[in-house]
């Protein structure tokens, strides 16, 4: 499938925030008041004004003390259940760009059950405006790529963790990267490879990272897979 990916090193990320920071300033995002909570992540979350959040793990490892870094957005996935959603009602709520595959949420979202599009989301990805009612997430800096510009989280990025092009370049470099890396971290992974444009590379379990971090959650009857998520949505159809 043509279009553009991301391709995350989640083995190179120092939790420097970047990519958060610069998120915001290229959106003109304002910042969320927080207090103390006893980690070192701030803020606590996604929200209608962060849409870039580097996620912490303080976790134990073969036995050793790991921290671990998830530079959390939206996947974009290449079939989108938040859309699939949208589309019963509106299907110009939320829309998605033909030339790189970005997931767009429109202001016609305020308009849809933000509770229900949140829940078709496998990564509990939307979050919706207090004020207007609209539903936020990353958008693929789509302004700065049609422009030729990188992504700002990607342009910021000091340890090259993070990386955009062509969706069949960024999976050469993962699939080259997961080589290199396994040779040390023989349980490393990529992320839901095949589903989204957004591709992690974790270098132990995604469920250490963060409960998100992977579509499928077993041992969660509640939470659907990718794969019965969208069978359920067919039949429904």
């Amino acid at each position: 499938m043509p279009g553009k990916s991301f391709f995350i090193d989640q083995t190179r990320c120092t939790a420097c925030r970047g990519c958060q920071v610069a998120c915001k300033q290229w959106k003109n995002q304002k910042v969320v008041e927080t207090v103390q909570t006893g980690g070192y992540q701030n803020p606590p979350d996604l929200s209608s004004s962060t849409f870039k959040l580097v996620r912490f793990s303080e976790v134990v490892v073969d036995g050793a003390l790991r921290w671990l870094f998830f530079p959390e957005q939206c996947r974009h996935c290449l079939q989108p259940p938040c859309k699939m959603v949208a589309d019963m009602y509106d299907p110009e709520a939320i829309v998605q760009d033909p030339a790189t595959g970005a997931v767009l949420y429109t202001e016609r979202t305020k308009k849809l059950d933000a509770t229900e599009i949140r829940n078709a989301c496998p990564y509990d990805i939307p979050r919706p405006n207090p004020e207007t009612g609209a539903l936020t997430k990353c958008n693929m800096c789509i302004d700065r790529v049609t422009n030729g510009m990188l992504p700002a989280c990607v342009k910021t990025c000091p340890t090259n963790t993070m990386h955009f092009g062509d969706r069949q370049d960024m999976l050469d470099m993962a699939a080259k990267r997961l080589e290199q890396v396994r040779r040390k971290k023989p349980h490393a992974m990529l992320v839901d490879v095949s589903d989204v444009r957004v591709i992690f590379l974790a270098e132990v379990h995604p469920s250490l990272y963060y409960a998100h971090l992977m579509a499928a959650r077993p041992g969660k009857p509640k939470v659907l897979s990718r794969r019965e998520l969208l069978g359920k949505l067919a039949r429904q159809a």
